[in-house]
């Protein structure tokens, strides 16, 4: 077997691969402009010729990722993915562990019947929302679920390509060595022929960060940005305005008004949300006349010390975090910010009380800040003048009507968006138009997944601004540069020459040596290459392998095909390169978390082998 001989093209490859590892690891370069940056040398060192250095930007993981991305953002339009959010939220509950396993196992279940890329992409939206809504650290949540939509991909022999490409190569490989398998006819997979071994591989993944994923995940990733209040607004208002706490009313307590009960006056806190009915009933804009009554939840917004001593004068119970305000107080539903009475303003020379502002806008008001001075006390009966800056808190659609109708400016974007619901059927049209063109007419994946991106832009469910926007194009530009350095490794020779070495090292091994063997270089080629590129060139020279010590082809075949799945420890592979940035990571997480998932994997998946089938 040791016919390739060492060329300069893969000398340069070789040491590609190992500037870009480095690159990865220290984090010299952001992983895009690594990407970038392959592509650009390996066409420069005459390795590939250019129009092969440039394929990635057109190949179908890239187009599908683009598509998906769109599609993800159009669900996320219409509140489809609210409403995904709140049912895993009302199954597993509010805690880090549960949520991380039923968001793990639906996306790989969906992974078995589409490939995990789309899997992991259209959930990504559903999974941020969650994250928000309960105030738990995207981190802890996206990696397990990425890898659970690889993992997910070997329940079924469509869930990956290597596992769709299986039967086909193994078939070619049977009609050339009819002899050395006795002249028997070949018997093709069926789709549920690898479930057992997929679901105890799943299952591993699962244990594995349930068990150790507190110590392996980034610890909290949650920084005051994008998602969070501004750091600007924390710095100027926190120790004044505070967070937000929930407080529930006792059963003994006499119904009040807010005007009686006199909060503001007394304790500079803010009602914002008064839920009754166990929440079936919400005032999002309590005025004055509004009641407090037995067995209410109230939404206030108020500094730690003030909360405190507001449950204390009135016998309410602070609870630990949202539950019946958990939807509203989701970032992506409500926030604050900073609004400024402008010249001719409806404002101007007015008070918010005379305006009716929170009647007519449901927006409530925190603070004015008027040169150095910040108003908590009175602010519904204070005189707005020309440059007085409002902090308002509501929901993020009230600001929309607020700046329309009062001629306010608000010094930052409206972050969040209005929902259309009814472009639900629309957008669910053709998530399905998409999947059943993919798994029932065999239409090429990036081409049915664009149909529904561009029937999404099309019909207004998403506008095409929009669309653009909701696109990552670090993501799409680390996969368009790794996609070529993969066809270098594959194309030079590269790959089969590293094959060819190790297993002159390995000589005749016994079954479970050659399995684990053939596991490893397929995991190897994977994570640095591409798993329809290891798939090809493994199958044959794993089969090959297997007919030479006595073990059965087929099993080895398998080996290969769902040893391309293993690909954890670097985020090369597509979905990995995915979430990288949602979840904030580095490629030191990927390595720290992937490592002993990798080892579990091989081990576990050798085991199976050697438990499910005949060797």
């Amino acid at each position: 077997m040791d016919n390739s001989v060492l060329t300069s093209e893969m000398l340069i490859v070789f040491g590609l691969l190992g500037f870009a590892i480095i690159l990865f690891v220290f984090e010299l370069l952001r992983v895009d402009i690594v990407g970038l940056l392959m592509m650009v040398l390996l066409p420069l060192l005459g390795v590939i010729e250019p129009q092969d250095a440039l394929a990635g930007l057109s190949s179908n993981a890239v187009v599908s990722v683009i598509a998906v991305m769109i599609i993800g953002a159009g669900l996320n339009r219409t509140g489809v993915m609210n409403v995904v959010a709140s049912k895993i939220i009302k199954l597993a509950g509010r805690g880090e562990k549960q949520i991380m396993l039923v968001v793990a196992t639906v996306v790989a279940i969906i992974s078995s019947f589409m490939q995990n890329i789309g899997a992991a992409a259209l959930f990504l939206p559903a999974t941020m929302r969650i994250c928000r809504r309960l105030n738990i650290s995207a981190s802890r949540i996206i990696m397990p679920m990425g890898f659970a939509a690889i993992t997910g991909g070997c329940l079924t022999l469509v869930g990956s390509s290597p596992l769709i490409m299986l039967n086909d190569l193994m078939a070619s490989w049977w009609a050339n060595n009819s002899e050395a398998v006795g002249g028997s006819q070949f018997v093709p997979l069926e789709l549920l022929s690898i479930t057992p071994v997929g679901l105890v591989l799943l299952a591993c993944v699962l244990v594995y960060f349930a068990v150790f994923g507190s110590r392996l995940l980034p610890a909290d990733m949650c920084e005051i940005d994008e998602d969070c209040m501004d750091k600007r607004l924390q710095e100027i208002y926190g120790s004044v305005v505070g967070d937000g706490y929930e407080l529930e009313v006792p059963l003994s307590f006499r119904p009040k008004s807010l005007g009686e009960l006199e909060l503001r006056s007394q304790f500079n806190i803010t009602v914002v949300g008064i839920a009754k009915n166990e929440g079936y009933v919400k005032n999002l804009a309590p005025v004055m006349d509004s009641v407090v009554g037995p067995g209410d939840v109230l939404w206030i917004i108020s500094s730690k010390e003030k909360i405190e001593k507001v449950a204390d004068a009135y016998g309410w119970r602070i609870k630990k975090q949202h539950e019946i305000f958990a939807e509203e107080n989701s970032p992506d539903e409500s926030g604050v910010i900073e609004g400024v009475v402008i010249p001719h303003s409806n404002l101007s020379g007015h008070t918010m009380a005379e305006l009716r502002f929170r009647d007519l806008f449901q927006v409530n008001p925190l603070a004015i800040v008027r040169g150095d001075e910040i108003i908590m006390e009175n602010i519904n009966v204070t005189t707005l003048l020309q440059g007085d800056t409002i902090l308002l808190q509501g929901r993020w659609q009230r600001f929309e009507l607020l700046r329309q109708k009062m001629d306010i400016a608000f010094i930052e974007e409206v972050k969040g968006e209005q929902f259309l619901p009814e472009r639900t059927r629309s957008a669910m049209f053709f998530v399905v138009l998409s999947l059943v063109l993919a798994l029932s007419f065999h239409i090429k994946l990036s081409i049915a997944l664009l149909t529904g991106a561009l029937g999404m832009i099309i019909t207004g469910v998403i506008a095409a601004d929009r669309a653009y926007e909701a696109v990552d194009w670090r993501t799409v530009f680390l996969l368009s540069g790794l996609i070529p350095l993969g066809a270098a490794f594959e194309q030079t020779g590269a790959a089969a020459y590293l094959a060819e070495r190790v297993m002159s090292v390995v000589g005749t091994p016994n079954s479970l040596v050659l399995l684990l063997v053939v596991s490893m270089l397929s995991a190897f080629f994977s994570l640095l290459a591409s798993n329809v590129g290891a798939a090809v060139l493994m199958v044959p020279l794993a089969m090959n392998m297997a007919v030479e010590v006595g073990v059965n082809p087929v099993v080895a075949g398998i080996a290969v095909a769902m040893s391309a799945s293993n690909t954890f420890i670097l985020p090369t592979h597509q979905v990995n390169a995915l979430l990288m940035r949602p979840g904030g990571y580095r490629t030191k997480d990927y390595m720290r978390a992937g490592i002993g998932i990798t080892i579990i994997y091989t081990v576990v998946l050798v085991a199976c082998l050697a438990m499910f089938y005949d060797l």
